[in-house]
């Protein structure tokens, strides 16, 4: 178990701080600041201004001052418009269908948990958002791929609107996360799978700390800094977690500070309980908090911009907290609202046999819930036997007609041991999923031809030594089907060429 704290002198501000103009006054144009704003085609021109993903001179030239940063350019095109130019917002409110519809929180509320103690979601005003056509925001988030104007080069905020609609650019915290790769594993299905054309894995896995957790965090780091700058009564010195590494890495990075790592994991199973409105200075980042969930929920629509907004058959999440299953769902569902697209794939939420609670559960046709407790496995970022956003998830499953499957270990490293035969290099959670893929096959659910997605949550570099002790026979009851073990070579050609001869295959 990792512990990450960050003092309110780490969150990065940047070159700009709040409702500071000192590093606007002192800059120099290169010439008189007569600006356009560029849009995409189709996009509305009330919107153009707002929703811009650069403003340009009349020459045709980026318009940044000499000595301007990209949020410094940002903070000047955002203080140009009227606050909150179109109305966009969205609040805090419980959730569930059975929840008091009147009880609901400003974003820029220190709140963790509804009246009656349960969990709260975000709502946006769709009414707002809904005045421009989903052919709108297609065109918008396109526009924003692959750009550096701030803060709209990251995955997550190019999707601004839909997050936190509210928030300044200037208190933006963002490593360009996000617009990560989606894998076509057409070798996978082809060799593995009875010929799985349309297969894909979405690498959520490849950014800054090696997993998901960047995408929500950045949304959380954010909402702090935005808080910061306000007149709070209890006023936010810093921001810390308890994880078992990717919440801890992710934190710690976005906030630039400290990290305590222990010599071994601790406790690791019970730090994702309730106890998290205990009056400190400190801000606690856990899967409770509904803003790292808005961060996550961008994945999903990044799936449907990769696409074209076509929208795949079928997306398999691994699950331990479930949290990110509700970000998925949340994700796919606001852009079938908003007429982005106009369905919603099935989700399978894959489990660790060794922490399996969600399935459990799902297989009891869904009776009372009871937690487990959970056995190692190498899947250690799932490994949890009470999750916090059970409620969420079952929610998520039964809103999309979806599933839940589980995976042993042998069947995870397996399934992680062929994916890895194809270039993928996967990390045991995805095993997890391309595990519970490989028993949807099997048994018919998922078709040939269905277009599927399994979602990678963190990068296979983190765990290499279950890679290594796989490979070389050394994992306690496991039979390592797929194993290819290292061979030891002496340090000539001829050894080299023999060794080479006995492995390969050649097609005459």
């Amino acid at each position: 178990m990792a512990a990450a704290v960050a003092s309110s002198s780490a969150l990065p501000f940047a070159s700009l701080q709040p409702n500071s103009s000192a590093g606007l006054k002192n800059a120099i144009p290169l010439s008189p600041p007569t600006f356009r704003a560029t849009c995409p085609r189709r996009i509305p021109p009330l919107s153009c201004v707002a929703a811009s993903t650069s403003i340009e001179e009349d020459n045709g030239r980026r318009g940044r001052y000499a000595d301007e940063s990209i949020r410094e350019e940002a903070a000047r095109r955002d203080h140009a418009l009227p606050a909150n130019f179109h109305g966009f917002s969205a609040w805090y409110v419980p959730f569930g269908p059975s929840s008091d519809p009147n009880e609901r929180y400003s974003l820029d509320d220190v709140v963790y948990r509804s009246s009656s103690g349960g969990l709260l979601d975000v709502r946006h005003d769709f009414s707002a958002l809904a005045k421009f056509p989903g052919s709108y925001w297609r065109d918008l988030f396109d526009s924003r791929v692959g750009r550096t104007t701030w803060p709209y080069g990251s995955g997550v905020w190019s999707k601004k609107e839909f997050v936190l609609p509210e928030i300044d650019a200037d208190h933006i915290v963002s490593l360009f996360e996000g617009n990560s790769n989606l894998f076509w594993a057409e070798r996978l299905g082809r060799e593995h799978l009875g010929g799985m054309p349309d297969l894909w894995v979405k690498h959520c896995g490849i950014s800054h700390t090696g997993s998901f957790k960047d995408l929500g965090m950045t949304v959380l780091v954010s909402q702090v800094n935005r808080l910061r700058s306000k007149p709070l009564s209890r006023p936010i010195g810093g921001v810390g977690c308890a994880s078992t590494g990717d919440t801890s890495a992710a934190l710690s990075a976005y906030c630039a500070r400290l990290i305590f790592p222990p010599l071994s994991s601790c406790l690791p199973t019970v730090f994702h309980s309730h106890n998290s409105s205990n009056p400190s200075p400190m801000e606690p980042q856990s899967s409770p908090l509904i803003q790292t969930l808005m961060g996550q929920k961008t994945a999903a629509i990044e799936i449907l911009q990769q696409f074209d907004w076509e929208v795949p058959d079928w997306v398999i999440v691994p699950g331990g907290n479930l949290g990110n299953i509700y970000a998925f769902y949340k994700g796919f569902s606001m852009c079938k609202e908003l007429g982005l697209v106009d369905q919603m794939p099935r989700l399978v939420c894959a489990q660790a046999a060794n922490a399996n609670p969600l399935y459990l559960h799902y297989k009891s046709g869904w009776t009372d819930f009871k937690p487990v407790t959970a056995a190692e496995t190498f899947a250690s970022a799932i490994q949890i036997g009470d999750p916090v956003s059970i409620d969420r998830a079952v929610y998520a499953i039964q809103k999309t007609d979806g599933i839940v499957e589980e995976a042993t270990e042998e069947e995870l490293m397996d399934a992680m041991s062929l994916a890895d035969r194809t270039g993928m290099f996967a990390c045991p959670h995805t095993g997890v999923a391309l595990a519970a893929l490989f028993k949807l096959r099997e048994s018919g659910v998922i078709g040939t031809n269905d277009r599927t997605v399994v979602v990678s949550t963190a990068h296979g570099l983190k765990f290499t030594q279950s890679k290594v002790d796989y490979h070389a026979n050394e994992i306690a009851d496991m039979v390592c089907r797929f194993a290819n073990p290292p061979v030891k070579v002496k340090a000539d050609f001829g050894s080299v060429m023999d060794v080479l001869r006995k492995k390969l295959v050649v097609k005459k």
